[in-house]
Protein backbone atom coordinates (compact mmCIF):
# COMPACT_ATOMS: atom_id res chain seq x y z
CA UNK A 1 0.00 0.00 0.00
CA UNK A 2 2.40 2.77 1.08
CA UNK A 3 4.85 0.93 -1.94
CA UNK A 4 2.05 2.01 -4.23
CA UNK A 5 1.76 5.44 -2.52
CA UNK A 6 4.83 6.63 -3.27
CA UNK A 7 5.04 4.81 -6.88
CA UNK A 8 1.80 7.20 -7.79
CA UNK A 9 3.85 10.51 -6.33
CA UNK A 10 6.67 9.86 -8.06
CA UNK A 11 4.61 9.34 -11.31
CA UNK A 12 2.42 12.25 -10.70
CA UNK A 13 6.05 14.91 -9.52
CA UNK A 14 7.81 12.84 -12.94
CA UNK A 15 5.33 13.90 -15.41
CA UNK A 16 4.28 17.52 -14.11
CA UNK A 17 7.85 18.65 -13.99
CA UNK A 18 8.35 16.70 -17.75
CA UNK A 19 5.23 18.42 -18.93
CA UNK A 20 6.64 22.14 -17.65
CA UNK A 21 9.95 21.98 -19.50
CA UNK A 22 7.73 20.95 -22.78
CA UNK A 23 4.83 23.72 -21.71
CA UNK A 24 5.92 26.21 -25.02
CA UNK A 25 6.09 25.12 -28.72
CA UNK A 26 9.55 25.95 -29.92
CA UNK A 27 10.52 27.08 -33.52
CA UNK A 28 10.88 24.27 -35.76
CA UNK A 29 11.45 24.07 -39.84
CA UNK A 30 7.73 22.84 -39.99
CA UNK A 31 6.28 25.95 -38.73
CA UNK A 32 5.41 28.10 -41.88
CA UNK A 33 5.28 32.00 -41.60
CA UNK A 34 1.94 32.04 -40.54
CA UNK A 35 1.99 29.81 -38.31
CA UNK A 36 4.28 31.56 -36.33
CA UNK A 37 2.29 34.39 -36.61
CA UNK A 38 -0.81 32.48 -35.34
CA UNK A 39 1.31 30.99 -32.49
CA UNK A 40 2.33 34.04 -31.11
CA UNK A 41 -1.16 35.80 -31.36
CA UNK A 42 -2.99 33.22 -30.04
CA UNK A 43 -0.48 32.79 -26.99
CA UNK A 44 -1.00 36.53 -26.54
CA UNK A 45 -4.81 36.39 -26.67
CA UNK A 46 -4.94 34.13 -23.48
CA UNK A 47 -1.38 35.62 -22.37
CA UNK A 48 -2.19 34.89 -18.37
CA UNK A 49 -2.99 31.51 -19.17
CA UNK A 50 -2.01 29.26 -17.50
CA UNK A 51 0.00 31.77 -15.63
CA UNK A 52 0.92 35.47 -15.62
CA UNK A 53 2.99 36.56 -19.18
CA UNK A 54 2.82 32.75 -20.22
CA UNK A 55 1.90 34.30 -23.78
CA UNK A 56 4.52 36.37 -23.74
CA UNK A 57 7.13 34.04 -22.68
CA UNK A 58 5.29 31.83 -26.00
CA UNK A 59 6.17 34.89 -28.10
CA UNK A 60 9.26 35.12 -26.75
CA UNK A 61 10.18 31.64 -27.98
CA UNK A 62 9.42 32.70 -31.87
CA UNK A 63 11.45 35.96 -31.81
CA UNK A 64 14.12 36.54 -34.04
CA UNK A 65 17.45 36.58 -31.92
CA UNK A 66 18.29 39.82 -34.05
CA UNK A 67 14.90 41.12 -32.64
CA UNK A 68 15.84 39.83 -28.73
CA UNK A 69 19.28 42.19 -29.09
CA UNK A 70 16.68 44.81 -29.81
CA UNK A 71 14.07 43.73 -26.72
CA UNK A 72 16.67 42.73 -24.72
CA UNK A 73 16.15 39.94 -22.21
CA UNK A 74 12.90 38.28 -21.61
CA UNK A 75 11.99 40.08 -18.37
CA UNK A 76 12.26 43.41 -20.44
CA UNK A 77 10.42 42.22 -23.16
CA UNK A 78 7.75 41.55 -20.85
CA UNK A 79 7.59 44.98 -19.23
CA UNK A 80 7.93 46.31 -23.38
CA UNK A 81 4.63 44.35 -24.36
CA UNK A 82 2.65 45.75 -20.72
CA UNK A 83 3.33 48.83 -22.29
CA UNK A 84 0.97 51.53 -23.90
CA UNK A 85 1.00 49.67 -27.32
CA UNK A 86 2.12 46.40 -27.12
CA UNK A 87 -0.31 46.07 -24.34
CA UNK A 88 -3.53 45.86 -26.48
CA UNK A 89 -2.33 42.64 -27.86
CA UNK A 90 -2.65 41.20 -24.42
CA UNK A 91 -5.52 39.30 -23.27
CA UNK A 92 -7.49 40.81 -26.81
CA UNK A 93 -10.50 39.66 -27.93
CA UNK A 94 -10.13 38.01 -31.75
CA UNK A 95 -7.51 39.08 -34.35
CA UNK A 96 -7.27 38.90 -38.13
CA UNK A 97 -4.52 38.03 -40.35
CA UNK A 98 -3.59 39.13 -43.70
CA UNK A 99 -0.46 38.37 -46.01
CA UNK A 100 0.59 41.52 -47.02
CA UNK A 101 4.04 40.62 -48.52
CA UNK A 102 6.18 37.57 -48.94
CA UNK A 103 9.60 36.60 -50.48
CA UNK A 104 11.70 33.58 -49.67
CA UNK A 105 13.20 35.08 -46.96
CA UNK A 106 10.50 37.47 -45.16
CA UNK A 107 6.30 37.85 -44.69
CA UNK A 108 5.05 40.99 -43.71
CA UNK A 109 1.32 40.47 -42.38
CA UNK A 110 -1.29 43.39 -41.19
CA UNK A 111 -2.62 41.98 -37.71
CA UNK A 112 -5.77 43.53 -37.06
CA UNK A 113 -6.53 43.22 -33.38
CA UNK A 114 -9.62 43.89 -31.39
CA UNK A 115 -9.05 44.71 -27.84
CA UNK A 116 -11.33 44.55 -24.85
CA UNK A 117 -12.62 47.78 -24.75
CA UNK A 118 -13.81 47.20 -28.54
CA UNK A 119 -11.60 49.09 -30.21
CA UNK A 120 -9.52 47.68 -33.65
CA UNK A 121 -5.82 48.42 -33.40
CA UNK A 122 -3.30 47.77 -36.90
CA UNK A 123 -0.28 46.05 -36.43
CA UNK A 124 2.82 45.75 -39.34
CA UNK A 125 4.17 41.69 -38.38
CA UNK A 126 7.34 40.31 -40.09
CA UNK A 127 8.49 36.85 -40.39
CA UNK A 128 12.19 36.02 -41.83
CA UNK A 129 13.45 32.59 -42.28
CA UNK A 130 16.48 32.37 -39.88
CA UNK A 131 19.49 31.61 -41.98
CA UNK A 132 22.92 31.18 -39.28
CA UNK A 133 22.87 28.10 -38.35
CA UNK A 134 22.53 26.50 -35.46
CA UNK A 135 18.85 25.13 -34.35
CA UNK A 136 17.09 27.46 -35.66
CA UNK A 137 18.35 27.33 -38.73
CA UNK A 138 15.90 27.51 -41.55
CA UNK A 139 13.09 28.62 -38.76
CA UNK A 140 10.59 31.30 -39.21
CA UNK A 141 10.77 33.96 -37.01
CA UNK A 142 9.48 37.54 -35.72
CA UNK A 143 11.48 40.17 -36.50
CA UNK A 144 9.43 43.36 -35.93
CA UNK A 145 6.27 44.30 -34.77
CA UNK A 146 4.69 47.97 -36.04
CA UNK A 147 3.44 50.16 -33.04
CA UNK A 148 -0.26 49.88 -33.62
CA UNK A 149 -2.62 51.87 -35.47
CA UNK A 150 -5.98 52.95 -33.99
CA UNK A 151 -8.81 52.02 -36.40
CA UNK A 152 -11.98 52.93 -34.76
CA UNK A 153 -14.62 51.10 -32.71
CA UNK A 154 -16.28 48.15 -33.57
CA UNK A 155 -19.49 50.15 -32.27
Amino acid sequence: MIKNFFLLIFLFVFTTSSSLSNEFLKPNIKYKPLDVVKIQLSALKSNDVPYKNAGIKQTWEFAHPSNKKFTGPLPRFIKLLNRKGYNILLNHVNHEIVEVFKSEKKFIYEVTVLNSEKYFFKYNWEVEKYKDGGYLNNCWLTTAVSLPKSIGSSI
